[in-house]
């Protein structure tokens, strides 16, 4: 019987540290990707502030459109569809009102919005993406931030021009793909 208890403890246990055992897994995968960005710890968590600001701005003020933040070194990327030229500029003023926003790029299309189809399809094709950059030889694929709408594939990142136009030819052979859209910021070569 003194066998079993710690066992039955254990079986008891275990689904509730499953979420624990998912935490840490995540945290050393976040830490592993900060050590090899070229953005500093505060930069990389003010992005992803600028982010959950930017999608609150969009579930208060536009509702019924499909409006996506990216930010990397607080440029902010705007992807998705609106239903009018007047929303997708009231989206971009809304962006730049947050306060450490320093540049936006918006690329939203004035359209319906698109499918869950379509936006899986856009997944795929990032994950494809990101899978090709892996041991490319040229650049860290941790360097460039991959966003798929509608077939576009937009880039990001700190990045020399040599590192910017092989992630360029990269996503360019990529099945899928409509066009390539820079928004990188470039750094000299070391």
């Amino acid at each position: 019987m003194k066998r079993l208890t710690p066992l039955l403890a254990l079986a008891i246990a275990a689904p509730l540290l499953s979420g624990c055992i998912g935490l840490a897994v995540t945290g050393v995968g976040t830490a592993a990707l900060m050590a090899d960005d070229r953005r500093t710890a505060g930069m990389y968590l003010e992005d992803e502030n600028i982010e959950w600001k930017a999608f609150a701005k969009f579930v208060e003020s536009f509702k019924g459109s499909h409006v996506n933040a990216t930010s990397y070194n607080r440029k902010v990327l705007l992807t998705g569809e609106v239903a009018t030229e007047d929303t997708k500029k009231a989206a971009e003023e809304a962006v730049k009102s947050i306060p450490s926003v320093r540049e936006v790029a918006n690329e939203l299309a004035v359209a319906g919005n698109s499918s869950i189809t379509s936006r899986g399809n856009d997944s795929i094709i990032t994950s494809n993406v990101k899978a090709r950059m892996v041991g490319n030889g040229k650049f860290s694929p941790n360097h460039v931030k991959v966003v798929t709408e509608a077939g576009a594939v937009f880039l990001m990142g700190l990045v020399t021009e040599g590192e910017g136009e092989a992630a360029v030819a990269i996503a360019r052979s990529t099945s899928g793909v409509s066009r390539v859209v820079k928004v990188f910021e470039f750094v000299s070569a070391k």
